[in-house]
């Protein structure tokens, strides 16, 4: 597979990543059944739950902040596909106005130039269905914070690709099968290599080359830049 030439802060890392997966998919996927697998699925639970009691007074307050001010539903749960190709629930802070779905339809069925710029990016640069305090919430990703659950569950862990739709795994090809060799991450590789401003075949790249050479050295550095990301606010959707 060629990868992208990548110019962005997190390149060094892409680099050493693309460098050990040249070639090696075979042997990284069978580490990732054995010692490795298992350390992490430990330290993903046991961080994970770590971090929902010590962050439960900020659950508290965006939950009120999201009920004060829209009325509606805290959480919001969408259809993705984990390891083995098996779909869940992906857990975020509502971040939408309730008939989200109904106006997004409308948008696709009328506006050509919104409907090509979905299916190119599965996302609007310009979002009219977020609210403000959605907004607010997606700037510095605490949206994602309740997939700290589906990390806790089993469904994600802390570091992995994307979490990814029904409808994306036909844009991913052939590279499909190496997605459905790990479980998604609550950050990966894309997350800190621009995140929005990636075009998609680029997350796609980043997805793979995270799947073909996965560490945990490698995770504790993405877990470092995601830290960093969050705090500059650099690539939030």
């Amino acid at each position: 597979m060629a990868l992208i030439e990548h110019k962005r802060p997190a390149g060094r890392l892409f680099g050493k990543i693309q460098a050990r997966g040249a070639g090696s998919a075979g042997r990284r996927s069978g580490r990732k059944s054995g010692r490795y697998a298992m350390i992490k699925s430990i330290l993903d639970r046991g961080l994970a739950a770590i971090a929902l009691i010590l962050l439960s007074p900020v659950f508290a307050l965006i939950a009120a902040s999201i009920r004060l001010t829209t009325g509606d539903r805290v959480f919001f749960s969408h259809r993705r596909i984990g390891a083995g190709g098996q779909p869940f629930g992906c857990l975020k802070f509502r971040t939408m106005v309730p008939d989200a779905k109904e106006q997004l339809d409308l948008i696709l069925a009328s506006d050509p130039v919104a409907r090509e710029e979905w299916e190119e990016d599965f996302k609007f640069e310009r979002d009219s269905r977020v609210t403000r305090i959605g907004s607010i919430l997606r700037k510095t990703s605490l949206d994602e914070l309740p997939q700290l659950i589906n990390v806790l569950r089993g469904d994600m862990a802390l570091v992995g690709p994307r979490p990814i739709t029904e409808a994306e795994t036909l844009r991913y090809g052939q590279h499909y099968q190496a997605y459905k060799l790990v479980r998604p991450g609550l950050t990966g590789l894309w997350q800190v290599s621009g995140r929005s401003d990636t075009t998609y075949d680029e997350r796609i790249a980043l997805d793979v080359a995270y799947v073909r050479s996965a560490s945990l050295a490698t995770d504790l550095s993405i877990l470092l830049r995601t830290v960093h990301c969050v705090l500059s606010r650099r690539g939030a959707v």
